[in-house]
């Protein structure tokens, strides 16, 4: 975990500020892992210990893939990365005009594949969560979730085991009682997601 908290830190990629996140919340960091994850070499170290707990877990019996999705933009390198290392298929879901994410370009899941779906970072896990809604809609099971950086609070639940290369405590605020906007610090918005 910290030989990935020093690639995320060599790479630019942990940012300090004053952010907008896309579950809508306010943070005093960012992670931008696309900064990471734009060097083949790192996010293959990165992702290294990932796919070897899934690789154990998968030789132990204990998880079923068939396939790896990574929800757009930040999963699609992600996905891409872990099906490598495992020697899965991997591919993305996208969000449409409307924003509502969904399964295309050709893109198919069988009814009853097992999928893992890949994140860069796991805030909340909505965008997992819509993912998983999709995929499940068409017959496809999501077995596990995994990850560059796991900034969720403590004990945040999700709904699958978490395969996280590195776990970070970080602050975070809803609007109206963020600190940051009392002191008048200005709000960046880094992430893809439209509001």
């Amino acid at each position: 975990m910290n030989e990935t908290i020093a690639l995320l830190r060599e790479s630019g990629a942990m940012l300090e500020g004053h952010f907008l996140l896309s579950s809508g919340r306010h943070s005093d960091r960012y992670f931008q892992c696309a900064r990471l994850l734009q060097y083949p070499d790192r996010a293959a170290a990165a992702l290294q210990p990932v796919a070897e707990r899934i690789r154990q877990d998968l030789d132990a019996g204990r998880l079923v893939i068939d396939a790896i999705v990574g929800p757009a933009m930040g999963g699609i390198l992600v996905a891409y990365e872990l099906g490598r290392q495992l020697g899965l298929p991997a591919f993305f879901t996208e969000r449409d005009e409307r924003g509502a994410m969904t399964l295309r370009r050709g893109f198919a899941v069988e009814a009853g594949a097992a999928i893992l779906i890949a994140e860069d970072v796991v805030t909340t896990g909505k965008s997992s969560g819509e993912s998983a809604v999709v995929l499940e809609g068409l017959g496809a099971r999501v077995t596990a979730l995994a990850c560059l950086v796991d900034r969720r609070a403590p004990g945040a639940p999700l709904s699958w085991p978490l395969y996280a290369a590195c776990t970070v405590a970080v602050s975070d605020w809803d609007a109206p009682s963020c600190g940051l906007c009392a002191q008048g610090i200005p709000v960046v918005k880094p992430g893809s997601r439209k509001f």
